[in-house]
């Protein structure tokens, strides 16, 4: 939920930085999940007025302007702008300037004559909004020169964005937090007025009737307005509405949209004229009805869906959004104000099997307190005199089933602290829940708390007060202490975490752990095809071997990945997707000395996959482990392995692993008709250069432009020294590239390929144009040409 801060100002006293309320907020339990500020990017952007236009000799389409920004000597800038005119204040970006989309401003010559900056328009200084821009903005001409944009247009606002927990619909209101930063800061807070005097001398009742037949409808209120002027809504409360993310419409609409950011409670307004029984009936739908709601969508409801009906004719889903035929209209003169109370659970199902998620629907369904209803359409009421946008009718429709009562909860007080291993003192911890609202009253060592309504929704229990407590005390007050009866922390050293990293990593790439014994035959050097002068072939015997199948510490991983893909696919089993952890021995020369035990990753897998697939995978492992330096380098000489097919992987200098298609030879051996992809990784040296360090890295402001890219090459040439040809010549502009084909063929020379990648441009302070990207890619294009003789397709 956003939040401006000066809307919260209207409450409640905040001397301190957005930042600062942020950080105090965020230890008091109201989690912040962003700090917004208007207007941060613009800077050196002042206001001047133009005091002479004359046509620029060289240009038929730019003019001459001269500038007083409040200094001794005016400004010179050239525009091509049109609209303005002399003795006009508009925004003037400086040299060294930068405005929306973090663009930087520079002096330079257009057309032979000196410019020293530019005028600014309401898109350049990221205030445009939807409506299209045509021209300069062109400011009030009592507007002082001289002044930083961001002062005169109000640009410094900051706005929190809170994530709010199911648990807390009192916070989905700006009420709402005024009541969190109250007690945050030790300050009072004020509601907003809501008292009015009915203007009309017509009663709502007979206008209008109410039947509330299903209990999903805990309370149902009504007011009416007449005499509607329908216009546009102040200032001030369109600004408030566009802080806060809400488009303004017109004034009526505005007023419940307003109401219900303050308030926390959802509105809903009825243009009179097409309520034509005279009565609202709030019962289940019929069901297979389709209804066209406000955003002229047809939805088809359902029998369990609570509706807003006219008679036999539906105007509104209860809790979600109205209908396209009641809508206020700019010729509307009397309207209903719907203030309501639903069942939270039906409309999240009903939400949900709509597609539809409103502001409205967020808030009931997380059950908001039936009490709220009267004072949002009082407020709502107050608002309509106070613009002079109608006159409100006398009486109240208001049908209240089953009230809702202020609650009582009894917690000794030693308990509590006991609880939070503190030694609060009574005063303060009554204190504390005092500023929340939720009042004490002291029996003995029993404090007996009243719970208001509005929080009747999460506090039940004493643990809950010992929570309400603690948070307004300030957690960091409170001291670490050490479980009593354990005599040891347990956790996991970061050699497990990594592990379990790792195992979540493949298991969620798809793969099925597998185990196998660490003794193997001597033979299986020769079904690997492992050479003879092969430095693994020195193996640790077993003096007690089980048999002669497990005669040997293995030194290589691959025969059992291998002897496990194969019994797959002798039980028919149509792809496998395996991996093992486990260690290999390597004997250190000396019989009195133990093995040297290296950790390994095996990756096996068959059955519609190929070697991107296993590469895929590893690139996952190298992800998860936040290590980025590593490279792929093909790898010719493993007879294991297909050549051509296959890759050494390494990290910075280290030897890492190999990954790749297994030879024919070896399928034959293991006596397995499909292809097999294996992988080797030495978990040790990914043990060293993985950074447990996390730092966060905001997602882009700007987009992204993707450019495809073709090229015909040798046979011969490697993707990976074409990747680095177009990451260097791209530089930082360039975000990712993507190998997606590579394609040998009857359309293809012979001894060429042809290999596509997908190039992502981006740049985090600017959007990109056509131009710039075009220059980039066109430096590419000539950088491969020139080093592979590459050919675009």
């Amino acid at each position: 939920m956003k939040v401006p801060v000066n809307w919260l100002k209207d409450y409640v006293n905040v001397d301190i930085t957005g930042k600062e309320l942020a950080d105090k907020l965020t230890l008091s339990g109201s989690k912040v999940e962003e700090v917004i500020t208007t207007g941060d990017e613009i800077k050196n952007v002042v206001t001047g007025k133009i005091m002479k236009i004359e046509k620029h000799p060289n240009a038929d389409k730019l003019v001459i302007c001269q500038v007083n920004i409040g200094k001794d000597e005016l400004l010179q800038i050239i525009t091509a702008a049109t609209n303005m005119k002399e003795n006009d204040v508009v925004p003037v970006a400086l040299h060294g300037s930068v405005i929306h989309g973090g663009v930087k401003i520079k002096k330079g010559k257009l057309r032979g004559i000196m410019s020293n900056g530019m005028f600014c328009s309401e898109e350049e200084l990221g205030i445009a909004g939807d409506k299209p821009v045509y021209g300069l903005m062109i400011l009030p001409s009592d507007t002082p020169v001289g002044r930083d944009i961001k002062d005169i247009l109000n640009m410094t606002n900051t706005i929190l964005d809170f994530e709010i927990t199911s648990n807390r619909p009192d916070c989905l209101s700006i009420i709402g937090m005024a009541r969190e930063t109250a007690a945050t800061l030790n300050e009072n807070y004020k509601m907003p007025p809501c008292k009015y005097t009915a203007s009309s001398d017509k009663y709502i009742n007979d206008k209008l009737k109410v039947e509330v037949k299903d209990k999903l409808c805990r309370r149902y209120m009504a007011r009416g307005v007449e005499d509607v002027k329908i216009e546009d809504s102040p200032q001030w409360m369109q600004e408030r509405l566009l802080e806060a993310g809400v488009r303004p419409i017109n004034n009526m609409v505005d007023i419940t949209n307003f109401v219900m950011l303050e308030t926390g409670q959802p509105m809903h307004a009825y243009d009179m004229r097409y309520v034509r029984s005279n009565k609202i009936v709030v019962e289940r739908s019929k069901g297979k009805e389709e209804f066209i709601t406000l955003d002229n969508e047809k939805r088809l409801l359902d029998e369990n869906m609570l509706t807003i009906r006219d008679g036999d004719r539906t105007i509104g889903i209860a809790g979600i959004m109205g209908g396209l035929d009641s809508e206020v209209r700019s010729d509307t003169s009397s309207i209903v104000f719907e203030s309501a109370n639903f069942n939270g659970t039906n409309v999240r199902v009903s939400s949900q099997n709509l597609g539809i998620r409103t502001e409205a629907s967020s808030r009931f369904e997380k059950d908001l307190d039936p009490n709220l209803a009267e004072m949002a359409v009082d407020r709502a009421c107050y608002l309509v005199e106070k613009l002079n946008a109608g006159k409100v009718m006398k009486g109240t429709i208001d049908i209240y089933g089953e009230k809702i009562e202020p609650g009582i909860l009894k917690v000794n007080y030693n308990w509590i602290n006991s609880f939070l291993g503190t030694e609060i003192p009574e005063d303060e911890m009554a204190n504390c829940l005092n500023k929340l609202e939720l009042n004490t009253q002291a029996e003995g060592e029993i404090l007996k708390i009243y719970i208001p309504t509005f929080r009747r929704r999460d506090i039940k229990i004493k643990e809950d007060i010992a929570e309400e407590v603690a948070r307004m005390y300030g957690y960091d007050a409170i001291p670490s202490t050490v479980i009593k009866s354990v005599s040891t922390r347990g956790g996991k050293n970061p050699k497990q975490k990594l592990d379990d990293k790792i195992l979540s990593t493949l298991t969620s790439s798809g793969l099925n752990q597998s185990i196998s014994y660490s003794f193997i035959s001597r033979k299986a050097f020769d079904e690997i095809l492992l050479p003879e002068d092969s430095i693994l072939r020195n193996a640790v015997a077993i003096k007690n071997p089980l048999g002669e199948d497990y005669s040997i510490m293995r030194t290589t991983t691959i025969p059992s990945m291998m002897e496990s893909l194969s019994r797959n696919y002798s039980r028919k089993n149509e792809l496998a997707r395996l991996f093992e952890i486990g260690k290999v021995y390597i004997p250190e020369g000396d019989i009195n000395k133990l093995p040297q035990e290296k950790n390994i990753i095996t990756i096996g897998m068959y059955g519609k996959v190929n070697y991107f697939s296993l590469k895929g995978v590893v690139e996952n492992i190298l992800e998860a482990l936040n290590i980025e330096r590593f490279s792929f380098e093909r790898e010719s000489d493993n007879l294991t392995f297909h050549p051509g097919k296959t890759a050494s992987l390494y990290i910075k200098r280290d030897f890492a692993g190999i990954l790749g298609e297994i030879h024919p030879g070896v399928l034959d051996n293991y006596r397995i008709d499909e292809k097999c992809y294996v992988a080797e990784l030495n978990l040790d040296v990914l043990y060293k250069y993985a950074n447990r360090k996390k730092e966060y890295k905001p997602l882009p402001k700007f987009p992204a432009v993707t450019r495809d890219l073709a090229i015909l090459v040798d046979e011969d040439i490697l993707v990976k020294e074409i990747e680095d040809v177009i990451k260097k010549q791209g530089g930082s502009m360039i975000e990712s590239v993507k190998l997606f084909d590579v394609y040998k063929g009857k359309q293809v020379a012979k001894g060429k390929k042809s290999v596509a990648y997908s190039i992502s441009y981006r740049l985090e302070n600017k959007t990109l144009t056509d131009k710039e990207v075009n220059k980039v890619h066109d430096k590419v294009l000539k950088a491969l040409e020139h080093k592979f003789g590459a050919q675009l397709r």
